[in-house]
């Protein structure tokens, strides 16, 4: 099966490889800032409030969600999930990550087109992302004179994940741009403490920069394939 063991598998070990390290990072960033308590003592979820309220934003809730680092905003429900580590925490880490993803309620609440294009795409993307591989292994699998179409076919339904990987990246670089104005207009965090808090939303960036790459990695490596087989 040469599918399994050819040369072009290095791209995929390469962004493999760089979301491990992406991973590590944000991991041993917070971990290292969660242990610097904010100087006001707010919380996560005060913090979180008291941003909503500044700016006027009264329709989003705020609950607890399962798992480490698993904080989000849900635009559907107008929801900000935060996790047991930022929720009832008042560490600069979670603080951080709580005013970042009130920076995407902020994006909601003022049209911000980059967070509506990566929501319209969501349900489309869980659909390529579910049929991608299936498709695509058929059209390697398969010796007949239709598999190229068939791996077109593949090849579009995953490059909808990598353009969804794409779109996240400005959603979330200003979702922690916001998050960072709003800590220092508030008050809420001083400046020394704002560089903790800042390395901690860099790194989080950074994850899904690997991401992005470890899927653009992926599609080049299906590409490659694809020529390869209508090249014999």
């Amino acid at each position: 099966m040469p599918f399994f063991y050819d040369a072009t598998y290095i791209l995929v070990i390469i962004g493999a490889v760089l979301s491990l390290l992406a991973s590590i990072n944000v991991q041993r960033t917070f971990s290292r800032y969660s242990k610097i308590r904010s100087a006001n003592g707010l919380t996560g979820a005060q913090a979180a409030q008291t941003i909503l309220n500044a700016t006027g934003i009264n329709d989003v809730s705020i609950e607890a969600v399962a798992g480490n680092l698993t904080d989000h905003y849900n635009p559907s429900t107008k929801t900000l999930g935060l996790s047991k580590s930022v929720i009832n925490v008042d560490s600069i880490a979670a603080v951080g990550v709580a005013a970042h993803e009130v920076g995407h309620a902020l994006q909601h609440a003022k049209g911000y087109a980059p967070l509506h294009i990566r929501t319209g795409l969501v349900p489309v993307v869980n659909i390529g992302s579910r049929l991608a591989w299936p498709v695509i292994l058929v059209g390697l699998l398969v010796q007949e004179s239709w598999s190229v179409t068939v791996l077109r076919v593949g090849i579009i339904l995953f490059a909808l994940t990598t353009i969804f990987t794409l779109v996240t990246l400005p959603v979330e670089f200003n979702a922690s741009k916001r998050a960072l104005q709003t800590l220092n207009d508030s008050q809420i965090l001083s400046q020394e403490e704002l560089k903790g808090t800042r390395k901690v939303l860099r790194a989080a960036a950074m994850t899904y920069v690997a991401s992005a790459a470890a899927s653009i990695l992926s599609l080049l490596r299906i590409i490659l394939l694809t020529r390869s087989r209508r090249n014999r």
